[in-house]
C-alpha cells in the first residue's frame, strides 16, 4: 500500500489548531506531528498556506429518493461527486420503509441504489413508516446491520406521518438497542387544516407553502418529541430545525440536562421568507420543509450554533429540477416536490458566513460540519478527526480562495442553485477519501462505486 505525507499545513480539529505534518499509510492516518521526514512516504504534498480539515460529514441527504410522483435529481453518483467537490467525504442518506413492508426490504433497496455509484463513503438512516409490535425487532436487526439511527415524521399525513404511539414505541426500543431517533418535527395534522383552507381560498402559489406552515407548528412538535423522548429515557435528534420558536424548545431542554440534539441547514441561516416573497413561480425553487422563515430567525440560529444549542449543520439535500420536476405543482403548491440542492456548497457557505463573518471559530466550523455528526451518528473516531488510526479523509482547504456559486458551474444534477450568485471566500482544493485523492484543484478525479457502506455504532449508554 502506498504512503502519503502532507507537510507544512495547519491541521484544524474541533478543539485545536496546530502546525504539523500528516502521514497516511494506505487508507489510514498513521501519524500526526511536526517534522515527519519526507523519506517516510512514497508521495509528499506541500500544504503550505492551506488548512487540513477532516472530511466533511453531511448527515442528512436524500439521493435517488421518490417523492410526489418523481425522484430527486441527484443519484448516489452525481450527489456524492458534488459532495466530494465541496469537501464532504461522508454522507448519511435515508432508506424509506414502505408501509406494510419490512425495514430490511428498504435497506436492501438503498444498498442497491448506492452500489457501483457512491463516490464517497455513506451510511443510512432508516425512515420508519410502519411499526407494529412485531416490527420492533426489525429495528434491532437494522442496528446489527450498522443502521444506528431511525427517522420518524410528525408531518405529511397519509404519506410519511406516524402517530405519537408509534413514535413512543420507537423511542422506547432505542433504550434497548442504543440507536438514535431523528424527528421531522412539525404538527402535520394542524398544518393540513391550514393548507386545505388556503387551497379553498384559491391560494395556490408557491409562497403559500411557507405561509401555511407556521413556526409554532414546528415548535409544538419539537416540544412533543422531546417530551416523549424524556418519558422513554432516551436522546432525540431534531432534523432541519428552522426557527427561533423551535430552537427555544431545544435550548430549554438542554438547559435542563436532557439529551436533545438538533441540526439546522444553510438555507435557514442564509435565506429568508422576505427573499422569496415577490418571486412568484420562481419561489418553487425554495419549496422545502420546514419552509423558509422570516429573516428575524437567522441571528437566533447563528447564536444557537455558537452556543451549542444546535450541534450540526447538514443540508437536507433533495434536489428537483425547476423546469420539469418543480413544475408538477404549477397550479397547486402542495404538489411541488419538496426539497432543494445544497450538498456541494455546505462547507463554502459555513466557512464564509460562519468563520469569515465572525459567527463562530474555525474549530467550531470543523465541529459542526464533521466532528459532531461523526460523534452523534456513531462514526467517531473512524471519521470526523485527523488522528492516528482514523480514516484518511482529508480536505486541503484554501481559506482565501474566491468562488461564486452558480448553477452554471456546480456539479449537482439540478438546473438551479438556491445560492445563485453568492460569493464565498474559502474552498476545498484537494480532497482525499481513505487516502485516495478524489478531488484535485477543485476537479473530481475519483471513480463511481469506490464509496463504502459504513456500519455505524449505536451509542447506547454513551448518551448519558
Amino acid at each position: 500500500m502506498s504512503s502519503l505525507l502532507i507537510q507544512n499545513g495547519t491541521i484544524v480539529s474541533a478543539d485545536s489548531t496546530v502546525q504539523a505534518d500528516l502521514l497516511v499509510d494506505g487508507a489510514i492516518i498513521k501519524e500526526v506531528r511536526a517534522g515527519i521526514p519526507a523519506s517516510t512516504a512514497d508521495t509528499v504534498v506541500d500544504a503550505r498556506g492551506l488548512l487540513l480539515l477532516p472530511g466533511g460529514i453531511d448527515a442528512h441527504t436524500h439521493l435517488d429518493m421518490p417523492f410526489g410522483g418523481t425522484t430527486s435529481a441527484d443519484d448516489f453518483e452525481t450527489g456524492t461527486r458534488a459532495a466530494a467537490i465541496g469537501g464532504t467525504t461522508t454522507i448519511v442518506d435515508f432508506a424509506i420503509q414502505a408501509r406494510g413492508t419490512k425495514m430490511r426490504t428498504a435497506l436492501d433497496m438503498w444498498w442497491k441504489k448506492a452500489e457501483g455509484k457512491a463516490c464517497i463513503d455513506y451510511g443510512l438512516h432508516m425512515i420508519v413508516t410502519d411499526l407494529p409490535d412485531a416490527g420492533l425487532e426489525d429495528m434491532d436487526d437494522m442496528v446489527r446491520e450498522g443502521v444506528a439511527s431511525f427517522k420518524l415524521f410528525m408531518a405529511y399525513p397519509n404519506m410519511l406521518m406516524v402517530d405519537d404511539a408509534t413514535i413512543f414505541k420507537a423511542l422506547r426500543q432505542t433504550a434497548k438497542n442504543g440507536a438514535l431517533i431523528c424527528m421531522h418535527a412539525e404538527n402535520g395534522s394542524v398544518i393540513d387544516v391550514i393548507v386545505q383552507q388556503a387551497l379553498a381560498e384559491g391560494k395556490t402559489a408557491p409562497i403559500y407553502h411557507a405561509l401555511t406552515r407556521p413556526t409554532r407548528a414546528e415548535a409544538e412538535a419539537v416540544h412533543r418529541a422531546i417530551a416523549m423522548a424524556e418519558m422513554a429515557g432516551v436522546p432525540v435528534y431534531i432534523v432541519h430545525l428552522s426557527s427561533e420558536d423551535a430552537l427555544n424548545q431545544v435550548r430549554e431542554a438542554r438547559d435542563c440536562g436532557l439529551p436533545a440534539f438538533a441540526e439546522t441547514c444553510p438555507q435557514y441561516l442564509l435565506l429568508s421568507l422576505e427573499d422569496v416573497a415577490d418571486k412568484g413561480w420562481e419561489g418553487a425553487k425554495y419549496v422545502f420543509t420546514p419552509p423558509l422563515r422570516e429573516r428575524s430567525n437567522q441571528p437566533k440560529l447563528w447564536d444557537g450554533l455558537r452556543k451549542d444549542h444546535l450541534q450540526v449543520v447538514s443540508t437536507d439535500h433533495c434536489p428537483f429540477c425547476f423546469e420539469d420536476q418543480k413544475a408538477l405543482g404549477k397550479d397547486n403548491f402542495t404538489k411541488i416536490p419538496n426539497g432543494g440542492p445544497g450538498i456541494e456548497n455546505r462547507l463554502q457557505l459555513l466557512h464564509h458566513h460562519g468563520v469569515g463573518q465572525g459567527n463562530f471559530s474555525l474549530n467550531r466550523f470543523v465541529e459542526l460540519v464533521s466532528t459532531a455528526p461523526a460523534r452523534i451518528f456513531g462514526m467517531y473516531p473512524k471519521k470526523g478527526v485527523l488522528a492516528a488510526g482514523s480514516d484518511a479523509d482529508i480536505v486541503l482547504w484554501d481559506p482565501i480562495a474566491e468562488h461564486t456559486i452558480s448553477a452554471k458551474t456546480h456539479a449537482m444534477r439540478v438546473d438551479y442553485s438556491m445560492f445563485e450568485g453568492f460569493h464565498v471566500r474559502g474552498n476545498a482544493r484537494d480532497v482525499y477519501s481513505r487516502g485516495e485523492l478524489i478531488v484535485s484543484k477543485g476537479k473530481f478525479i475519483g471513480r463511481p462505486g469506490r464509496g463504502q457502506y459504513l456500519r455505524r455504532e449505536a451509542r447506547g449508554g454513551a448518551w448519558k
